[in-house]
């Protein structure tokens, strides 16, 4: 990996509009309008490209998610979004994608530089997806509907009987720092579309685009108080939303150690909750695959994003016979995964979030090492000007027992392992706590249907892999998860169903 080391990670120049927006006074997004937090504390904004401060935003008080909280409530019990035309909705939304496609460039440079992926991956990734859930959500809005119902136990016409299905209310939206707007989109369009209210809080790392796309939400035409943004940490302004008496339902996308924090302590007003959390995927290579196609593809199924993808293809399990050419064909694909600047035009990977992430990454890597793994590729942290980057990693040598193995470590390292037979695959790719995603690589239509059936994920792939579409439902089994996104079942988990008995 020489060439890797000689790469110029020296973050490039931002744009004079990207450094408006930084340079902008912290605020909060609260009915419509940027309003001054109750107090100075303040989150710095760090590029993880060079390490350095470039911004703040607000460190959001109790006081502060209770006004937003109040925003949103008055917002939703006046009905001045769920009351209108569902058609209204609908153009509300798709103006508001409609805007978010105008300034598209802007968000993923301001996503690159605040997150440190590659900005050609925001733009081609990030933006687009984010665009593509509000403009599909927005036509949800007006094919929300009940059904009539005739009852089991009575004679026919003696009583009229419906459902009804009506926005949960003031909804809680608690988003990771992987894909912030992406992740924002993915929250806000199905609770817009079923007509609640929404307090967005994005991940404390990476506020600015849900920042800027707060921008937005007024000249959209969105009424006061339907969609508030507060910035803060975790552990005070999310802890606040999620036990807020006020908030009906609470979306969380993150890890699972705090999805089950948020479970229990919405418990005690026992609001209606989805998580989407951890994941530790398997990637399941049959002896038949073109092996160049799937070693590109696998390669892509970890070292995107820096592999801090829920989804993240972290469990290689190649067939024997063909388990050294795909690694083979991983190496030759890592020069293009090599870690660069974010603003770099050639960047394909980024930096990973944070020094605090960095160090993780690196210390799983060290710890795998210890257990008995063997470094095949990368293992190493390309030198840099205080940017936090770690190379494409392939650990070999592994058995289950070891934390590599069992444990999310959410950056660029996949632990490989042989495999001879199909059940013996499956057994193994199902030996995890997590089940969100799985892919399987195979030319054989009967072994990837097996296969899909036997292993326990939410989402499995064939052929491709963390593939996600507005239209199809994304959640996870086991400790990956409670409900879904996206899809039909996406609205409705921000949904009511009421029944309507009336006696003729």
């Amino acid at each position: 990996m020489n060439e890797m080391t000689t790469i110029d990670r020296t973050q490039r120049a931002y744009s004079p509009a990207a450094q408006a927006f930084l340079a902008r006074k912290p605020a909060l997004f609260i009915n419509n309008e940027w309003v001054s937090s109750s107090h100075d504390k303040v989150i710095e904004v760090e590029d993880p490209t060079s390490g350095k401060i470039v911004g703040h935003v607000v460190d959001a008080s109790d006081r502060d998610v209770d006004r937003a909280v109040a925003a949103a409530r008055a917002a939703f019990d006046d009905g001045r979004w769920s009351g209108l035309p569902p058609m209204v909705r609908d153009r509300t939304m798709n103006r508001l994608a409609d805007l978010l496609e105008a300034n598209a460039d802007l968000f993923a440079e301001l996503e690159a530089i605040d997150n440190g992926k590659a900005k050609g991956m925001a733009g081609a990734v990030d933006v687009p997806g984010a665009i593509s859930q509000l403009r599909f959500m927005a036509g949800w809005a007006s094919k929300v509907a009940g059904e009539t119902t005739a009852p089991y136990t009575m004679p026919a016409g003696a009583v009229f009987s419906y459902t009804l299905k009506e926005p949960v209310g003031v909804c809680a939206q608690i988003v990771p720092w992987n894909f912030p707007l992406l992740m924002a989109a993915l929250k806000i369009a199905p609770a817009l579309a079923a007509g609640c209210t929404i307090v967005l809080k994005p991940a404390e790392q990476t506020s600015i685009t849900a920042l800027k796309l707060a921008d937005l939400v007024a000249e959209a035409g969105f009424p006061a108080g339907v969609l508030n943004v507060i910035t803060g940490n975790g552990h005070t302004a999310g802890d606040r939303m999620v036990k807020h008496p006020d908030v009906d339902k609470i979306a969380f996308t993150g890890s699972t150690e705090i999805g089950k924090l948020i479970n229990r302590n919405a418990t005690e007003t026992l609001k209606h909750v989805t998580l989407e959390l951890g994941g530790k995927s398997p990637v399941v290579v049959m002896p038949d695959v073109d092996v160049a196609a799937t070693a590109a593809g696998v390669s892509g199924a970890i070292w995107f994003n820096a592999g801090q993808v829920c989804v993240a293809g972290s469990r290689l399990y190649a067939h024997r016979s063909v388990f050294d050419q795909v690694l083979e064909g991983m190496a030759q694909n890592a020069p293009f995964w090599a870690p660069r600047a974010s603003l770099d035009p050639e960047a394909h990977m980024g930096a990973i979030i944070s020094k605090e992430q960095h160090d993780k990454v690196m210390g799983y890597i060290e710890a795998g090492k210890r257990d008995g793994a063997s470094v095949a590729l990368g293992g190493d942290a390309p030198s840099n000007g205080g940017g936090y980057f770690v190379n494409p990693t392939i650990l070999v040598d592994v058995n289950p027992q070891m934390s590599v193995v069992r444990e999310e470590i959410f950056g660029p390292v996949v632990v490989a392992q042989r495999f001879d037979d199909l059940d013996e695959v499956a057994r193994e790719a199902n030996n995890t706590c997590y089940g969100l995603g799985a892919g399987v690589w195979t030319k054989d239509a009967t072994t990837m249907l097996k296969l899909a059936g036997k292993i326990k994920a939410g989402t499995v792939w064939g052929n491709c892999h963390a593939v996600i579409d507005a239209a199809l439902p994304f959640g996870g089994y086991k400790e990956s998860g409670i409900g879904h996104e996206q899809g039909r079942l996406g609205i409705e988990a921000y949904l009511e169903t009421k029944t309507v008995i009336i006696q003729m």
